[in-house]
């Protein structure tokens, strides 16, 4: 029922054209979700890119997000769209949004307010038709207490919110997915006599915390 509610939500976000934060602890699949929404919308035909801030070093933020021309920096051989270009037309989804440090807020927040960007190094403004779709396994209200988040950008990505509960608290689904990954490794493996798990197993997997879901 959880996921199912869920998913209700996610067909009914396709259709609007706004921003949508995705919260929820690691491993719930909220890139999957990001994708769903995607999938869903008129923006389907276009392309569907991924930027985890997590991964991209605060020196190269601004460089991945709207892109640089050649000689910006050391080390720019060339010129290079960012990741909202690249977008155009369609989705931008954008993991681990509550690792942006500040500096990097103000200039995605500008981006999103104007949908205007800017490349490092460059004089020419671009306006980019593009929807952002976020996701954080972070309180960002708990960060924009402690002053590590800016307000104005909480608000401006949270249009509309998808929460995504963890496994432990999916009892019902747990028993589905063993059922999938049984199937799949069975056939994987050529064991068609395997058929299932045994009850005991069965409760003890139920009963389980799944840490990192």
């Amino acid at each position: 029922p959880l996921m199912e509610e869920v998913f209700q939500f996610v067909r009914q976000v396709a259709t609007v054209d706004s921003t949508v934060l995705v919260t929820g602890e690691s491993g719930t699949g909220k890139e999957l979700i990001a994708e769903a929404i995607h999938a869903a919308s008129a923006r389907s035909a276009s392309p569907f890119v991924t930027i985890n801030m997590a991964a991209v070093p605060e020196s190269l933020v601004e460089s991945e997000l709207f892109g640089h021309v050649k000689g910006a920096f050391t080390g720019a051989g060339a010129d290079r769209v960012g990741r909202f270009e690249a977008a155009a037309g369609g989705t931008i989804f954008i993991d681990e949004i509550g690792d942006l440090r500040p500096p990097s807020q103000a200039k995605l927040l500008r981006g999103l307010e104007s949908r205007i960007v800017t490349p490092v190094g460059g004089n020419d403004d671009r306006q980019v038709d593009v929807r952002v779709v976020a996701a954080t396994n972070r309180p960002l209200e708990r960060m924009v207490d402690d002053g590590d988040f800016r307000a104005d950008l909480m608000y401006r990505l949270n249009g509309v919110t998808i929460q995504l509960p963890p496994l432990r608290d999916r009892g019902d689904d747990i028993t589905l997915l063993l059922q999938h990954f049984v199937s799949r490794t069975t056939r994987n493996l050529n064991k068609p006599d395997i058929k299932g798990l045994a009850p005991e197993a069965l409760e003890l997997l139920k009963r389980y915390r799944w840490p990192g879901n």
